[in-house]
This record gives structure tokens, C-alpha cells and sequence, in this order.
């Protein structure tokens, strides 16, 4: 970044300017804004500390850990996403490691136990974007039953990588079906307290540049809803 970075220092976060640094893009569908991990980072971790993010996309969060001077490990069920991020962290400059997977984040065999210093990972809703077609283990594609039940095992999964006094930050948003707000980001919280975290912060992220905004309202105002436009990040601490 050219520009002086100030770390967010209240619990309300909005980024109005995405930002497209180093080798960030803002064509991955979902894909979060570079101020989010970048925060995340500077704020819980230290230098050469190692960085997990288990739904990698298009590599946001390892491309900040290696821009940040962080070693990284990076996995994905999407083939597509790890050849993106592949590319795209080659394109930073720096020496430190950065190892990505095809994998789960229900099964992180790869990983031994209480080895990483930092979960910083925006996993895919349930059945919004949909980031395969049939690709085994891709949450996006699962029915909301289906999805707790998977994030159930991302977060026992998470629990057992992480080392002890460290943190895990997940960012989560609510969903609407049939006119009803379900609360997919408590729901989500909840999974990962009852694994054994405890809640250091929930952070709300302001939602900018959505393509379908301008569709939406229209339908929001005849309908009668109103558009979720903020999604939750929960910093957890081990």
C-alpha cells in the first residue's frame, strides 16, 4: 500500500474503497475486502507467526500474510481457487513460506495439532453464492441444516490447529428466506463457542459495492424487507 494504513480501532468497520494493493482483484465472487484480514493480521499476529486460512478463494488473506511478513497456510476444496491464489501470491514480493492445499476444512490431516499462531478465513453461506457444481465438501452448495452441521466440524477442526492463547477470525454473514432474516452469523458463533472459544470481539463489517444493490431495493421496498447490508467478524480466542 502507498497510502498510510491506520488499524480499525472500534467494533464498526466500513471500507467504502475495496482496495487493490499488490496483487489483490475484486473478481472472485464473495471474495473480502484486503482491509479485513490485513487488520486482522497486524492486530494478532506478529512477524514470521503462521497464518491459516482454511477457505482460501482467491488467496486475500495469504497474499496480506505475505505482504505482512507472516508464513501461511492455505486450503481449498476448489481447484479453480488454488490455481487463482497460487498466481496471484507468486505475483508479492517476499521470502516467507506460503504452502496451499487441496483440502477440507473439516479434515485438516495436514496440519498438526496446536501449530497455528492465526485463523483468519471468510468461509462461503449457505446456498448464496455457489462456488461448484458438485464438488465434495463445497459448503456453499448445503442446505442450512447441512451447512451447521459441516461448520460444526470446521470449528472442532479449527480448535484442534490452533495454539492455545491464540486467535480465530470469522467473518459471517446472515441470510433471508421467505421474507424471514435467518441469523446464520450467530448461528455460526454459537457452533464455535460451544467447540470451546471464547468471544474476544464482534466486529461489524459495512457491506459496499454489492452489483445487485440497485435490484434488491427495489424489490425490498414493494416486498417490504430491508436489505441485510453488514456481516458479522468473530474474533475468537482459544
Amino acid at each position: 500500500m502507498s497510502e498510510v494504513f491506520n488499524l480499525e480501532t472500534k467494533t464498526l468497520w466500513s471500507f467504502k474503497e475495496r482496495g487493490d494493493w499488490g496483487t489483490h482483484k475484486g473478481d472472485y465472487p464473495g471474495n473480502w475486502s484486503p482491509f479485513v484480514p490485513r487488520n486482522i493480521i497486524l492486530r494478532y499476529s506478529k512477524d514470521n507467526e503462521l497464518i491459516l486460512d482454511q477457505f482460501l478463494g482467491s488467496g486475500t488473506t495469504l497474499i496480506e500474510a505475505k505482504l505482512l511478513n507472516r508464513r501461511g497456510i492455505g486450503c481449498d476444496v476448489n481447484s479453480t481457487a488454488l490455481e487463482t491464489s497460487k498466481n496471484r501470491i507468486e505475483g508479492v514480493n517476499g521470502n516467507n513460506s506460503i504452502k496451499l492445499v487441496k483440502g477440507s476444512a473439516k479434515n485438516m490431516n495436514f496440519i498438526k495439532n496446536e501449530s497455528i499462531d492465526l485463523i483468519c478465513t471468510h468461509p462461503p453461506y449457505s446456498n448464496i453464492i455457489k462456488y461448484s457444481k458438485d464438488i465434495d465438501e463445497d459448503l456453499s452448495l448445503l442446505n442450512i441444516d447441512e451447512f451447521y452441521e459441516s461448520i460444526k466440524e470446521v470449528s472442532k477442526e479449527a480448535f484442534r490447529v490452533l495454539k492455545k492463547g491464540k486467535y480465530c477470525a470469522i467473518m459471517m454473514g446472515d441470510i433471508r428466506r421467505n421474507g424471514c432474516v435467518i441469523p446464520l452469523g450467530f448461528n455460526v458463533m454459537n457452533l464455535f463457542l460451544n467447540q470451546g472459544f471464547r468471544l474476544k470481539e464482534i466486529i461489524i463489517k459495512e457491506q459496499h459495492n454489492c452489483s445487485s444493490t440497485k435490484y434488491w431495493e427495489e424489490i425490498s421496498l414493494k416486498k417490504n424487507f430491508y436489505l441485510l447490508a453488514h456481516e458479522y467478524l468473530f474474533v475468537f480466542l482459544k
